[in-house]
């Protein structure tokens, strides 16, 4: 007799992960750290260019490629990314709301982050385009 394993029908697959085997880069933008790769868009904050502009960024922490790795210290030297603004948008509202107990104050605040939508286009490494 033969047995095979048995999973429940409500058991949850394992989400996928982001495509690790391509070439991607880390960057550092806005403040922040992000995880990009070729042909992906993502959304900083605001930034002051017009829709369909080109901008290239140099602050690059990371690069792999099928090469391997490279890390920067804390830059990878000649490495630049070229990003295309795609749109400017809003962010979702958040809700701030602050109440002092017994006191009777109440003071209820919502935010919406301006965000600026790009394109990843090209991620570069001495002048050779990677991925």
């Amino acid at each position: 007799m033969s047995e095979t394993p048995v999973t429940s029908p409500g058991a949850a697959e394992a989400a996928p992960s982001p495509d690790t085997t391509g070439a991607y880069a880390i960057i550092e933008a806005s403040g922040q750290q992000f995880w990009i790769q070729n042909d992906r868009y993502l959304d900083l904050d605001r930034i002051a260019a017009e829709e369909g502009e080109t901008i290239t960024l140099e602050n690059v922490l990371l690069v792999k490629d099928a090469k391997g790795t490279t890390v920067g210290q804390p830059y990878v030297s000649g490495a630049t990314v070229v990003l295309k603004v795609m749109a400017h948008r809003r962010g979702q509202k958040i809700i701030v709301y602050k109440m002092r107990p017994k006191k009777k104050t109440r003071r209820k605040n919502g935010h919406r982050q301006e965000l600026t939508r790009v394109m990843v286009q090209s991620i570069s490494v001495s002048g050779k385009t990677i991925g």
